[in-house]
């Protein structure tokens, strides 16, 4: 254990494990990434930072998980894909730095960040305790998961999952979608999968799919549940497809309480069909 005060450098001190995983993604639709020549590798990070340099004292801990894309047909191809990719998990600022290079500036980040807003702080409370026991609130975590979920037809997939701590009665966790037309390297909204008049009509569908999902028969016994309690149940831009149709995927606090968690609700193709706009999107489903 090191001394209190002792300065360590940022590497001596929080590089654990970076490592370079050589296996691809298993994928549902083999052929799609065939025509496209796709291929998928991940980097994995586990790291801690303590304030001060010293191992007594709190730490960050940041762990990573990123799958991009390794191989493709074209190379400028390749690298338009893993700057959507990387802007999506890491943010806009690292869309033109290869993906470790983006992962490593993305921990130095953190790092820093975390550093420079903390430690004035906890040196203050230290001097005021007289070194009695400090706030555990000064340990931080974050974790960024994402993996390409689906390529099927001119449509793929990019799912992240967000989980962080900074003190407080708990943390925050997110997942969200993004979806990439192949054929243009542009990203893929509801208002290219459904035509222009279709958001009322989901709407509904999706209030009538929630109510048989909790076997009620009414909006209000919903609203007695907690939902739409903190954010109106409308369609969504954070969904997915697959073979069961299109899923909305509701984070905490979007249309319910923390303690109902994340709400997904799913509609099946048959319902949507006659609402559905560009259907080379949807793929085989």
């Amino acid at each position: 254990m090191k001394k209190k005060g002792t300065e360590l450098s940022f590497f001596s001190v929080c590089l654990l494990l970076i490592t370079l995983s050589l296996t691809g993604c298993k994928q549902a639709n083999q052929g799609a990434e065939k025509k496209w020549g796709l291929a998928y590798d991940s980097l994995m990070m586990d790291r801690s930072v303590h304030l001060f340099g010293d191992t007594a004292k709190p730490s960050c801990h940041l762990v990573l998980n990123l799958t991009y894309v390794s191989q493709a047909n074209d190379t400028k191809f390749k690298d338009s894909l893993n700057h959507y990719l990387l802007g999506f998990s890491l943010g806009d600022k690292f869309i033109s730095k290869e993906p470790r290079e983006a992962l490593e500036n993305f921990a130095t980040n953190y790092a820093n960040a975390y550093r420079n807003d903390l430690e004035p702080l906890y040196r203050k409370e230290e001097e005021l305790n007289d070194g009695r026991e400090m706030g555990a609130w000064y340990n931080y975590y974050k974790k960024i998961e994402s993996r390409i979920q689906r390529c099927q037809g001119i449509l793929l997939t990019y799912r992240n999952r967000y989980e962080e701590f900074t003190g407080g009665a708990h943390g925050m966790y997110a997942t969200t979608f993004l979806h990439i037309d192949l054929r243009t390297l542009t990203p893929v909204t509801l208002h290219e999968l459904f035509a222009d008049e279709a958001t009322d009509e989901l709407t509904e569908l999706l209030w009538q799919q929630l109510m048989a999902d909790n076997q009620v028969s009414t909006k209000e016994e919903l609203y007695d549940l907690g939902y739409a309690s903190t954010g109106d149940l409308l369609p969504i831009n954070n969904f997915y497809l697959d073979d069961k149709g299109i899923t909305f995927y509701y984070n905490v606090y979007d249309i319910a309480p923390y303690a109902m968690g994340p709400i997904t609700i799913t509609l099946s193709r048959d319902k949507v069909a006659h609402l559905i706009g560009d259907a080379s999107l949807w793929g085989d489903l």
